[in-house]
């Protein structure tokens, strides 16, 4: 394995320390003056392209370089858009069709089968003013619970601590507010809904939080270090959550990180893609998927999606271009890769990845820097 060197791009550094000590929230309900849930009138799809119900196995896609979301035909294409508010990054969609966006603005509700905004639910917490790119300020990343009665998403605060906000999916009110990791690029919800895990990306860590008491842990997740702090590239950015439990966290296609929520260890396996990575998902047969985003530091290798069997044996697919993030089709036969790209460089596209292997990767013009990614 090729020794890496923390890049450094910020002139300050910050490093948290860090442990698995169980501390109380810091914030709470938020008092019942706090703004409440905009309800728009309803939005018509976009015209000329289709009506009725939106069919099975569409793609939903967060367009972060504009101010919607877009419905893709996995074969054809964009055929509808939902304007949700300033640069949406993460998507989760519940089983009554229901999507929750995190956007820079708040968390909108859209009806997925009809293609229409319901509402869009400002934060709680302070985020400065609206803006875009890499650094904005409000939501990341976004999980439903198993029931579907919360969501749980985290808020990036500019030059602050992340914040995890919890939103009541009958009322769409914020009931709840505790502090997290800085820049929260993931959310994701233990299979028995009791814990949320946010990912931490400046500060190298997954904080677990108690969903019935918002009682929180802080993890640290760094298999290369925290050298180099705000400036490093070597910081966790997506996880998943195993089958056992465990929390997969994948870094610079060479180092696995395992992360035990119930006793805050980690183990690391090797990873063979040598470039850096971002989103990643679960097949329903337990294959990681891993999306490489192409060259940051020197020695790394093109963009790739890594196909990792539950036995740990790999196979890197070549990509065309920087990628983001990943879903899988209900059958578990087919990835889709987001070409949005927090960083410069995105294209406005998804590839498509047979995972079979039995034909190559295929392009397919969708979306404005295409983030977060669900199938319908």
């Amino acid at each position: 394995m090729r020794a890496r060197r923390a890049v450094l791009t910020l002139a300050s550094a910050a490093v948290l320390a860090g442990c698995a000590a169980e501390t109380s929230p810091t914030a709470s309900t938020p008092a019942a003056s706090a703004p409440t849930a905009s309800a728009p009138a309803a939005q018509a799809p976009t015209a000329g392209v289709r009506t009725g119900a939106t069919p099975e196995g569409t793609l939903l896609v967060a367009d972060f370089g504009g101010d919607t979301v877009s419905f893709v035909d996995p074969e054809r294409g964009t055929f509808a858009r939902v304007e949700v508010g300033t640069a949406p990054y993460g998507v989760a969609v519940g089983a009554d069709g229901r999507a929750w966006v995190a956007t820079a603005e708040g968390v909108a509700v859209v009806d997925t089968r009809s293609r229409t905004r319901l509402a869009r639910i400002p934060y709680a917490t302070p985020t400065g003013p609206v803006t875009t790119g890499e650094y904005r300020g409000g939501g990341m990343g976004i999980a439903l619970a198993p029931d579907g009665r919360h969501v749980y998403v985290g808020v990036n605060v500019p030059d602050g601590r992340g914040v995890l906000e919890v939103i009541d999916t009958r009322t769409r009110e914020v009931t709840g507010t505790v502090p997290i990791g800085r820049r929260p690029f993931d959310v994701d919800v233990s299979r028995d809904g009791r814990e949320v895990y946010a990912t931490g990306h400046d500060s190298f860590d997954v904080t677990s939080v108690r969903t019935d008491t918002l009682r929180t842990r802080r993890m640290e997740v760094a298999p290369y270090g925290t050298e180099g702090g705000l400036g490093s590239w070597l910081k966790p950015h997506y996880a998943v959550v195993r089958a056992d439990g465990k929390l997969l966290l994948p870094f610079e296609g060479e180092r696995l990180a395992v992360l035990d929520p119930r006793t805050g260890e980690v183990a690391v396996e090797r990873m063979t893609a040598d470039t850096h990575q971002h989103g990643a998902a679960l097949t329903p047969d337990g294959t990681l998927l891993v999306v490489g985003t192409g060259p940051v530091a020197a020695g790394d290798e093109d963009a790739s999606l890594t196909v990792r069997k539950p036995d740990g044996t790999e196979r890197v697919v070549p990509l065309d271009g920087p990628h983001e993030d990943v879903a899988v089709s209900g059958d578990g036969r087919t990835a889709y890769v987001t070409g949005g790209f927090t960083r410069d460089g995105y294209w406005n596209g998804i590839t498509v990845v047979r995972l079979d292997g039995t034909s190559p990767p295929v392009r397919l013009k969708a979306g404005e820097r295409p983030l977060g990614i669900a199938v319908l």
